[in-house]
């Protein structure tokens, strides 16, 4: 019986029979443009009706509900329209939950979400104890303190080579003073030269003015970049609060937190024996904190001071459009969008393969990124942490500071070695004289 209504149902879909769609609207699924609808769900249900083969024609659903049951006992919104047969199918971002499922025929999900919490950014994300190091990648630390100890060993080499290269003052340092210019002495040097404090004694010979110039060089680049991306890296904070999770938001009494009232959402915390979402379930009854509207849950979570609870999917399209909003990345109760059809219908089937289809196909992550396409520009110019070869150029002057300062040295050296046995070709050979006379 079941296979004749299926034959049935797709001999009438091959001749054009119409189809009344019932649709709530909603930002990206459902949209008003002018006379027409837009949105994901239309895209989607004008795919799956090119591989079923059917024409239809669009009804808002009348009350603005996607469907809950009443205590009466009978549903309204969508689900109730389609049990009553008003329509033929239901097409939004229906949550599929075993009361519906009892109630309509449903589809396999056309979308897969799960249940977050949207908050504003300066209370959701708390400041850690190594922060300090966000500007820079951990790559980048470690190429700033091999420049600091290859800086220190040059310099060390320099004074061991060119004893005098180092003192006091640029005329005080009597060639007789013993060189104390030692390894604990350099890195100390170039610590100092690092954080702009200096630590003499400075410099006298060419070779370490060179070597010592291209390290503040180097230090000054540097500081420049790291207080600028710090500075970008910081925002404001209104709150000292950090949620993170749904046990850090059932753990405070700071933000007020709710959900959309009548929603799967709410059955998901009613219905849970888990102590933290019993707790925050009794928390919104307590409070009555509950929202009618996504926009006023949006709106409430922009304003600060609450956490809007929903699917996770819609809450990013929230977050792709305020940028003052961030999701938790927490996501809990995953679930699926389905299409409702009246339960026992033969055409649930047919269209569970062609949403199938068009997930294999990819269209499904297709029209989800064109609809769900972001249009924060603040994020898109968020500062990210300085990588090595963000810096290779200062990098590589130092380390031709470093080469020249050491090829000076050498030549300092020969050059004073070959001076000195020069001078003293010069005494001996009047030693000579002296003794002659």
């Amino acid at each position: 019986r079941l296979r004749e209504m299926m034959m049935l149902g797709l001999f009438l879909l091959s001749f054009g029979f119409l189809l009344d769609r019932g649709t709530c609207t909603q930002e990206p699924y459902v949209m008003s443009k002018g006379a027409q609808l837009e949105g994901f769900c239309m895209d989607l249900l004008s795919e799956i009706a090119k591989k079923v083969g059917f024409k239809y024609k669009v009804q808002l659903v009348k009350d603005g509900a996607y469907g809950r049951q009443e205590e009466s006992g009978n549903w309204n919104g969508m689900v109730g329209e389609v049990v009553r047969g008003e329509a033929d199918l239901a097409i939004a971002p229906l949550t599929l939950t075993a009361a519906r499922e009892k109630a309509v025929g449903m589809t396999k999900p056309f979308m897969q979400t799960g249940i977050s919490i949207l908050l504003r950014k300066d209370i959701s994300e708390d400041a850690g104890f190594f922060d300090f190091l966000s500007p820079f990648s951990a790559q980048t630390w470690v190429g700033i303190l091999i420049a600091y100890l290859g800086t220190a060993a040059c310099i060390f080499i320099v004074a061991r080579l060119y004893p005098y290269s180092f003192g006091p003052s640029e005329w005080s340092q009597p060639q007789s003073e013993k060189n104390t210019f030692g390894l604990l002495h350099s890195l100390w040097y170039t610590a100092g030269a690092l954080t702009l404090q200096g630590a003499g004694p400075h410099p006298k010979a060419l070779s370490g003015r060179v070597i010592c110039s291209s390290w503040w060089l180097f230090s000054v680049v540097l500081l420049a970049c790291y207080f600028s991306n710090l500075s970008s890296t910081k925002t404001p904070e209104s709150s000292h609060l950090t949620v993170k999770g749904f046990e850090d938001l059932a753990n405070q009494d700071v933000i007020e937190y709710g959900c959309l009232a009548g929603s799967s959402t709410l059955a998901f915390f009613k219905n849970s024996n888990n102590p933290v979402y019993r707790r925050i379930y009794e928390h919104m009854e307590r409070t009555k904190s509950f929202v009618s509207s996504m926009d006023e849950g949006i709106r409430r979570a922009k304003e600060g001071n609450y956490a809007f609870i929903g699917e996770s999917v819609s809450l990013d399209l929230a977050v792709a459009r305020y940028c003052e909003l961030v999701r938790a990345h927490e996501v809990v109760g995953m679930r699926g969008y389905s299409i409702a059809a009246a339960l026992g219908s033969p055409i649930i089937k047919n269209l569970s393969v062609a949403i199938l289809q068009l997930s294999e196909a990819g269209e499904l992550a297709y029209l989800q990124s064109k609809w769900w396409a972001s249009s924060c520009i603040a994020d898109k110019g968020k500062v990210s942490a300085v990588q090595p070869h963000n810096l290779k150029g200062i990098f590589l002057v130092l380390s031709l500071g470093l080469g020249l300062g050491t090829i000076v040295a050498v030549l300092e050296l020969t050059f004073k070695s070959r001076r000195r046995a020069a001078e003293h070709k010069v005494c001996a050979r009047l030693s000579q004289l002296t003794c002659l006379k």
